[in-house]
């Protein structure tokens, strides 16, 4: 089955208004000077008004670099950043500072697909063609209840390392998360927004980053308090889904993924009549009969064998055989490509809604993502546009959408020996800061149909002790990683998080 993004839909979700750009080469007066052949950081201040959340908001959009600077003041990394603060000047109001994942990924896919003033229409098609990619207004933007900045990492964007200074550097968990929380550090500082309520908030390993991130921001001395993290498609417990043999516990958290594609694609089944009731048999199934017959291992008898192999040809839409073949463990490249064979299709990994048709309907795995090649030229083509075009950012780097770091330091700060290499969570630093700051909460959003970070993960790494549930809040969605593709779900994720930042 082939999704479909509805512009008529699309056209109601949205409500414009005149938006006026104004001082387009304005560059920060207080911009510090040149020195060491360094130039002054490239800034530009644009002025707007539109319409969000039902109400009219008069803005300033701040693009451009902050530069981080060793302890003698020298410039090490320039980070490009889009500020949106609305007029007024009241330092009580929320600011939320957001970011996209990868890592290696710009923030261009929140800015651009979510929560910026403006986004880019998607093709009423499974792929995004070809330009032009309209911009409209954003109705779903969060500038009604909270002033936004989004933030590319050193690498990513316009964002660079300066003079000699290696990229590199910046390029890991703990390296990554420090440079993140220096930039909060001056950008409050700058504004005067340290009484200002914050909130931090990424996708994917955006996630992994937040959660990292506050460890920089309340872990020590010197803190900065936040009071909410917005975790949008999570990975925080890299451990528990590696895919490596003998490890059991990625088939564990992959498998109500499984159940909920099938169910989407009508191959689940005796089917349950809603995709809630198919993820909860899934998971069920995954933690109770299912698990205990992985632990077994060889040791497993033949009767409690067929008993789980035929559940699990239920739930995944499968063919007992081809579970059996499998040993009960079913990879996700494989179910990718196995699910839809007989239909000549494969499917998505960032959004298992999405089908492609790939070389020919033998191999083992699909040839590419379609639910990535389908929305990658769109939000590419829109960032490059609004920055040069309406927000007057004049540069001559080239926008690195995704990808542009290598070599990533998965170690974490404070561990050491095998622990550090061979299993990567940062879940504790976010159960630490729960118990430490009785003010925090945490809103998690995910989607049915998402494998690049599975809802049951999510759940796995929050559910761990030491986690209070009850300031954990989860939200679903009928969609993939990147729910807000489906203007349905921009609008119900806008809502659950203006929401979640309201209710202080």
């Amino acid at each position: 089955m082939r999704l479909t993004i509805s512009l008529a839909a699309l056209a109601l979700a949205i409500m414009p208004m005149a938006v006026q750009a104004q001082d387009g080469d304005k560059k920060k007066d207080e911009a510090p000077a040149a020195e060491a052949g360094v130039p002054a950081p490239n800034v530009s201040v644009t002025h707007h008004k539109s319409v969000f959340g039902g109400k009219a908001i008069s803005y300033t959009a701040t693009t451009g670099e902050t530069y981080l600077k060793d302890k003698d003041g020298k410039p090490l990394a320039a980070i490009y950043a889009t500020a949106y603060v609305k007029d007024g000047g009241d330092k009580k109001r929320p600011i939320t500072f957001l970011y996209n994942g990868g890592p290696g990924s710009g923030s261009l896919w929140l800015h651009m697909g979510a929560f910026g003033p403006k986004r880019v229409v998607l093709p009423d098609a499974q792929d995004d063609g070809a330009p032009p990619y309209p911009l409209v207004d954003n109705a779903e933007s969060l500038l009604d209840v909270t002033d936004l900045v989004f933030i590319d990492p050193v690498g990513t964007g316009f964002s660079h390392a300066i003079g000699k200074k290696d990229p590199k550097d910046y390029w890991g968990v703990s390296a990554d998360a420090k440079s993140i929380a220096d930039y909060i550090r001056l950008w409050l500082n700058e504004n005067g927004r340290w009484s200002s309520p914050k909130y931090i908030g990424g996708e994917s390993y955006g996630t992994t980053r937040s959660v990292a991130l506050i460890n920089e921001l309340e872990g020590g001395y010197n803190d900065v308090a936040v009071n909410g993290i917005i975790l949008i498609s999570s990975i925080l417990d890299f451990g528990a889904s590696a895919e490596v043999q003998g490890n059991e516990m990625p088939y564990i958290l992959n498998l109500p993924s499984m159940a909920t594609t099938a169910w989407y694609h009508k191959k689940m089944g005796n089917p349950p009549a809603t995709v809630a009731e198919a993820a909860q048999q899934a998971r069920a199934f995954a933690i109770g009969p299912y698990a205990a017959a992985l632990l077994k291992g060889n040791q497993l008898s033949d009767q409690e064998r067929a008993s789980v192999r035929a559940e699990l040809a239920r739930l995944t839409g499968l063919s007992e055989q081809f579970v059996d073949h499998a040993e009960l463990r079913i990879t996700p490249g494989r179910f990718y490509k196995e699910l839809l064979r007989d239909r000549g299709v494969s499917i998505g990994r960032l959004d298992t809604r999405y089908t492609g048709k790939d070389y020919d309907a033998a191999g083992e795995e699909p040839d590419n993502d379609p639910s990535f090649y389908a929305i990658d030229g769109a939000y590419t083509a829109a960032m490059n546009s609004y920055a040069r075009d309406e927000l007057k950012y004049k540069t001559d780097r080239s926008y690195v959408t995704i990808g542009g770091v290598s070599g990533w330091d998965w170690k974490l700060q404070g561990q050491r020996g095998r622990d550090s290499e061979v299993y990567a969570s940062v879940a504790p630093y976010l159960s630490k800061a729960l118990r430490e700051n009785s003010g925090l909460k945490v809103f998690v959003g995910q989607g049915w149909y998402d494998f690049a970070t599975p809802f049951f993960g999510a759940e796995y790494a929050m559910s761990r002790t030491g986690f209070d549930p009850a300031r954990i809040q989860y939200h679903y969605y009928d969609a993939g990683h990147m729910m807000y593709v489906r203007p349905d779900d921009l609008r119900k994720l806008s809502a659950d998080i203006r929401a979640f930042i309201s209710q202080r």
